[in-house]
């Protein structure tokens, strides 16, 4: 294991040095500080290995540029709350620490982990240009990811839903319906979950038999965009049900819709993706693919606990379930529907 002292001799400077930059010390420059830690990192230098009787610290790391946790009403909150239920009664004291690209780039993963006396982060709402994604590829500090992926670091892991069986369902959902002409609308493909989502749409479509064009899918980092350029796009070309990523742009679609004279679901079905609190309570109530986010964040809990205890976890996916409510309905006009 590495010491202290493999750490000073490294460097050429003192022990006590060394443990005053790693806990922090006012009286070490702050170059001299990250020179240490980096060098700690580098020889695999832990927390948990030299202070036994340590305050067991854990973190989930919150891109705030891209999740909202605080509210009850807001994405993240039960994804928190699922995490903290398993690990503070398990002993851990949970600090939720907000990040962004700023702080990504001022400070490597493993650095900051260390410095702030951190054994393992659950890491939530990370883009793939966040700069921690190329971190954690090989980072030391067990990681577990929501929504994202790393391929080959047996410190890192992935929770999240079962995409693929999502997308199955909603597609499923609407065949049974008399619907062969569905669209997909989509936020842009910068973040993994988009990707895993776009793909498993054209791959459903296929499974079920059904004509899955390019020109049936749009995308744009603009909701703007989608509704007003994507959204009218698809009804022209006939599609009689939108499925959509997320609840937020599924909202918007029903309301753009509305506003262009279609009926939803008379004229146009929609379902969302994700299952927010607002969802039945939409006009119409939203037709959704659900992620239990509290069971998501357990998980986040369970695979982080396993990946401190040497249990190289991969991936852990829960199901998905759809939530059939009134923006769905059977295709207008049709007399093939499909006995469920």
């Amino acid at each position: 294991m590495t010491t202290i002292q493999d750490i000073a001799d490294k460097l050429g400077i003192s022990k006590g040095t060394v443990s005053k930059a790693l806990n922090d010390a006012p009286d070490i420059s702050e170059t001299l500080q990250k020179q240490i830690l980096e060098t700690a990192v580098e020889l695999g230098y832990t927390r948990l290995r030299r202070y036994k009787k340590a305050s067991q610290k854990i973190c989930i790391l919150a891109q705030s540029d891209n999740i909202q946790y605080e509210e009850p009403h807001h994405f993240g909150h039960d994804i928190v709350m699922g995490f903290r239920q398993m690990a503070e009664p398990a002993g851990f004291e949970v600090d939720i620490v907000p990040v962004n690209v700023q702080t990504q780039r001022s400070t490597g993963y493993d650095v900051f982990m260390l410095q702030n006396g951190y054994l393992a982060s659950f890491a939530i709402g990370f883009a793939l240009n966040d700069p921690w994604m190329q971190d954690f590829k090989t980072s030391h500090t067990p990681a577990v990811l929501y929504d994202n992926h790393i391929i080959g670091n047996p410190a890192t892991a992935y929770v999240g839903i079962d995409n693929d069986e999502g997308m199955d369902l909603a597609v499923a959902h609407l065949k049974k319906m008399g619907h062969k002409k569905i669209g997909y609308l989509s936020s842009a493909l910068g973040s993994h979950i988009m990707q895993v989502r776009h793909r498993a749409f054209f791959q459903a479509m296929h499974r079920h038999g059904l004509e899955a064009s390019p020109a049936q899918a749009a995308h744009s980092y603009y909701l703007t965009e989608c509704m007003e350029k994507h959204l009218p796009r698809l009804i022209d070309l006939g599609m009689t049900a939108i499925i959509c990523c997320q609840d937020t742009i599924a909202q918007a679609a029903m309301f753009q819709c509305q506003q262009l004279g279609y009926r939803v679901p008379e004229d146009v079905s929609i379902i969302g993706f994700d299952d927010l609190p607002v969802c039945p309570y939409t006009s119409p109530p939203l037709t959704t693919i659900r992620q239990d986010r509290t069971e998501i964040g357990k998980c986040g809990y369970y695979a982080l606990d396993s990946l401190r205890n040497g249990v190289s976890i991969g991936t852990v996916l829960l199901h998905a379930k759809l939530m059939v409510r009134n923006s769905t309905a059977p295709v207008k006009g049709g007399n093939d529907i499909e006995e469920i």
